[in-house]
């Protein structure tokens, strides 16, 4: 059968619009499923940045070099932070409190075979929930202060938990700070720090809670070796601070600035103190002798003849556990000006920290909820 023209004509123009709509469906699909391989692929890879004041884009990620500032609590690990925050180049900030505990949580999880288990059922396997870990952490440290070329946190007892660390982000580096266990305790007992786990009535069972946890984080240190971890005598660094932060700078491929060591000019200025951080108080004057040895005729003498046995760290650490008073070292000449003038106007310092700090801490024993420190043993999270 012959068509005629016109329907002839007509069928053309039929199909011709049929192949038109089926090419941009086509068309449409390949845009869609293009843009859904470009989303996909930024949730793996998209470089994330945050806009500082200066209006630079800081980008931030795994591969980063971060640093961290661990220790026993009362050990320096605010000082230190202070210092470093005085640095143009570095941002440490507050502790955030969430990351050790988050931290903790992994170290559950693993530990128990059947959690684990479960979570490998899920398709939650090591590598899943490490990248979780990883980004998570990373925003926190990120966002939760002021952009910076290197990015600092302080949370005290992240090191015990170091070489994890180390596995989400390779390139970081820790700052230990270790200090006399006799002054620990008797700060963390005096000032009512809160840490699971201590009993702020015995000295004796604090020095053995300091003991097991240094010596945890030391074998922690240990085991990052020296080009991941750096090990810093609180007393030394208050005795020498610019031996030490010379140290401290150069173990972090850091330029020296001489800021670093008047941290108490950039106080509320680029420094930004918790309020509710038991350290906060003392960092606002310049470095001092101060706290050195305020322990010293504090501990009971049952404790003091058997520090030897209840805390042997002491000696691994350089600290003899029979001197009493010890003999740290003498310090530096500025450091020595500091503590006279701090002494002779130590009323205006205590209304100013006073001033500074009422808000947040309460007027009783200390025990707050957000004073409390987190556990100082990954075996319990709370």
């Amino acid at each position: 059968m012959q068509l005629t023209r016109p329907f002839r004509g007509g069928l053309k123009k039929v199909l011709g619009l049929f192949c038109a709509v089926l090419g941009l469906y086509f068309l449409v699909s390949s845009f869609v499923a293009l843009n859904r391989q470009d989303d996909q692929a930024r949730m793996v890879a998209e470089e994330k940045y945050v806009v500082g004041s200066d209006r630079k884009m800081y980008e931030y990620n795994r591969q980063m070099p971060l640093i961290f500032i661990g220790g026993v609590p009362r050990s320096g690990t605010t000082l230190m932070r202070a210092m470093l925050d005085a640095h143009p180049d570095v941002r440490c900030g507050q502790e955030t409190r969430v990351i050790p505990r988050l931290l903790q949580m992994r170290f559950h999880w693993l530990k128990s075979e059947k959690e684990s288990m479960r979570l490998e059922q899920a398709g939650i396997t090591k590598s899943v929930l490490d990248s979780a870990i990883a980004a998570f952490t990373l925003e926190i440290i990120a966002k939760h202060g002021q952009p910076a070329a290197r990015l600092c946190n302080k949370d005290p007892l992240t090191i015990k938990m170091g070489t994890y660390v180390i596995d989400l982000f390779p390139n970081a580096k820790f700052i230990f700070m270790v200090r006399d266990g006799r002054a620990t305790a008797h700060s963390i007992i005096s000032r009512k720090v809160t840490i699971t786990g201590f009993d702020l009535s015995s000295y004796r069972q604090c020095l053995k809670k300091w003991n097991s946890a240094v010596e945890a984080m030391n074998n922690q240190c240990r085991e990052l070796g020296s080009g991941k971890c750096l090990r810093v005598p609180y007393e030394q660094l208050v005795l020498h601070p610019k031996e030490w932060m010379q140290k401290v700078l150069k173990f972090l491929d850091i330029p020296w600035n001489d800021s670093v060591l008047h941290h108490e000019d950039f106080i509320n200025n680029g420094i930004e103190l918790s309020k509710v951080e038991r350290s906060s108080d003392q960092v606002i004057k310049p470095v001092n002798l101060e706290a050195l040895t305020k322990w010293v005729g504090n501990i009971p003498e049952e404790v003091v003849r058997d520090m030897a046995d209840i805390a042997p760290m002491l000696s691994v650490l350089g600290y003899d556990p029979y001197a009493n008073p010890p003999n740290y070292g003498q310090p530096d000449d500025n450091v020595a000006h500091n503590t006279k003038e701090i002494q002779k106007n130590k009323v205006v310092w205590d209304k100013k920290a006073k001033e500074m700090f009422s808000v947040g801490w309460d007027n009783g024993d200390g025990d707050t909820a957000l004073d409390k420190e987190p556990s100082d043993s990954p075996n319990n999270t709370t």
